[in-house]
């Protein structure tokens, strides 16, 4: 375990809107960017280093997150969900922060379009519903909670790194 603990400044959860869509809204929006700075400018090569015995690493938690949001508000179909876990060998930190950062932008990009939190999502995937958009919100806030939990051990774990 590191010596020193750098603190980052903690943000409190966001203030939203009022309707039900702000505040799902807001608070993955919340979660998203914790998640992504827990990841963004963590050392090589600790961050694809195994700190628990499971093999999670804190550089494919960010990889894990990307196939999820992809999977759930844009319709790709994944075939190996414990090879999401890993990052490529060639990929950099800033590559998988980047390619997180784009997919929720495409992902928000859905979500702008969508009024009725009842409606199914508007993606394509043949022989499947597609959840309610309600539904994937609120999937996505606990998926990517659950992993923005596991970022702050293993960023601790790291380099002392704390703070969202």
């Amino acid at each position: 375990m590191p010596n020193t603990v750098r603190r980052r400044r903690d943000t409190p959860p966001p203030r939203t809107g009022s309707s039900e869509a702000e505040v799902l809204r807001g608070f993955l929006g919340y979660l998203r960017a914790s998640v992504a700075a827990k990841v963004d400018g963590a050392p090589e090569p600790e961050v694809r280093t195994a700190a628990v015995p499971s093999g999670t690493n804190l550089l494919g938690l960010l990889n894990h997150l990307t196939f999820v949001e992809r999977s759930v508000f844009l319709g790709d179909n994944v075939t190996d969900w414990p090879a999401t876990f890993q990052a490529a060998p060639e990929d950099s930190v800033a590559d998988v922060v980047a390619r997180y950062r784009e997919t929720v932008e495409r992902a928000n990009d859905v979500l702008d379009g969508c009024t009725d939190l009842g409606a199914p999502l508007p993606r394509p995937r043949p022989n499947r519903p597609a959840p309610s958009i309600r539904w994937a919100l609120t999937h996505m806030i606990e998926e990517t909670g659950r992993h923005a939990g596991h970022a702050d051990i293993l960023r601790e774990l790291i380099d002392g790194t704390t703070g969202r």
